[in-house]
């Protein structure tokens, strides 16, 4: 339901996510908390009630089924697609509707288990959470997002009278459907805009509390420091009600010092162990596909190091960047992350020294290479900042280092090294 990233070049607008390896993370909350939050702003959420335990679930069962008896029940993970996903146990789908005669059985297939879905990759996601949710009566289905955007230099609110379904395919063979609205940061949202959006919706019921009720998603995504809500379905219940039926919330990481109720929401369970372990030394990772570990200062110069490894060849393993001023300690944990990766065939270390200087960094690798070992080759260019101190630390190690002269030469030393 949610890819919004690949939508915003059909609305004439830039993604903010224009790469897949990029050296930031959007924080984001399972379904459930952000229905809690919106719940805050006084939007309209479904009634629902979240377990951990197939213990609590008759109770949250009792609580939620309608007058036939029947309740929904979701997988919470943190990717889109659930409702087609399938289990590793077979369970084919994360989102049933079930007799609560019958939400036990499934209950325990699902919570506990691993869901992959199109957005998961074939590792999936772990199920920790089930929602408990009332069967909603809904009469129609609708897309409503707000987003920043680079064109306008400020939030853009982008509304479709249809939703619930794929809105790229939708933007695509009926761009004129879709709504758009740039909102002035300094001034906020008006009620002409709230109303203009309304509209765009085709509401057909109470559009006046329609518009308060896109008044509150404005300034969920302003107060709570967002970077995107989408809304997908906004539905319109039989009594002509808006309800934020399903929701995406992301949030800026830089506002994570004002915004602590809601990063403390973190799930690290549905994040590579990895890039939990590197946000703990405040290190830049994002695994990759490959097989040879890159450890490097600066984005620009880690995707240059990862172009140049597939232009000779090779596949890199990560996005590792350590930073311009990182300590011998951060270095040191760096290296034992890709040491720690059985994926990891190869480890190229490709260092500029500026603030970051060089015999820091060849003490660092020299240090975490004699605590955890090496036991892939491994490759080092310094250069800049004190390198003929970092070389003179690296020759005299012991250690068994592969030195390079520049970067073309330190990847083709790094694709060879797997032979």
């Amino acid at each position: 339901m949610f890819a919004l990233a690949s939508l915003l070049p059909r609305l004439g607008s830039r993604s903010l996510a224009a790469s897949s390896c990029q050296a930031y993370r959007f924080f984001n909350v399972h379904e459930y908390q952000g229905a809690q939050l919106m719940a805050t702003y006084g939007i309209n959420v479904p009634p629902g009630i979240a377990v951990t335990s197939l213990d609590e679930l008759p109770k949250a069962v009792d609580a939620m089924a309608d007058e036939n008896g029947e309740v929904v029940i979701k997988s919470q993970i943190l990717a889109g697609g659930r409702g087609l996903g399938r289990f590793t146990n077979g369970l084919q789908g994360g989102v049933h509707i079930v007799n609560k005669a019958k939400a036990l059985e499934l209950a325990r297939k699902m919570l506990g288990g691993t869901l992959v879905t199109k957005q998961t990759g074939p590792a999936g996601k772990p199920v920790n959470t089930l929602l408990v949710a009332r069967k909603m009566k809904l009469a129609r289905e609708m897309y409503f997002a707000i987003l920043l955007d680079r064109k306008s230099a400020g939030p853009l609110m982008i509304g479709c009278s249809q939703g619930g379904t794929s809105i790229e395919d939708l933007a695509e063979k009926h761009p004129e459907a879709i709504v758009r609205i740039p909102v002035d940061p300094r001034v906020g949202i008006t009620d002409q805009q709230a109303a203009a959006m309304v509209d765009g919706l085709k509401v057909t019921g109470d559009k006046k509390a329609a518009a308060q009720q896109i008044k509150g998603l404005y300034d969920l995504f302003v107060k709570s420091d967002c970077t995107m809500v989408e809304v997908n379905p906004l539905a319109e219940s039989t009594d002509g009600k808006l309800i934020a039926a399903d929701a995406k919330l992301g949030f800026d990481d830089n506002a994570a010092y004002r915004q602590k109720p809601v990063f403390d929401m973190k799930d690290e369970s549905q994040i590579d162990p990895r890039e939990v372990a590197a946000s703990k030394y405040d290190l830049n990772y994002i695994g990759l596909d490959g097989n040879i570990g890159c450890m490097v200062n600066g984005a620009g110069l880690a995707m240059a190091t990862m172009d140049i490894i597939k232009m000779h060849g090779g596949a890199p393993a990560n996005f590792l960047d350590v930073g311009g001023s990182a300590s011998e300690q951060q270095v040191v944990e760096a290296f034992k992350i890709l040491q720690g990766d059985k994926q990891v065939k190869a480890i190229l270390v490709n260092i500029f020294g500026g603030i970051m200087k060089c015999d820091v960094i060849a003490s660092g690798i020299v240090n975490a290479a004699k605590q955890v070992g090496v036991s892939v080759p491994l490759v080092v260019r310094l250069e800049g900042t004190n390198v003929a101190r970092g070389r003179e630390i690296l020759g005299s190690s012991g250690m068994a280092i592969i030195a390079a002269e520049d970067l073309d030469d330190a990847a083709k030393k790094a694709v060879a090294a797997l032979a």
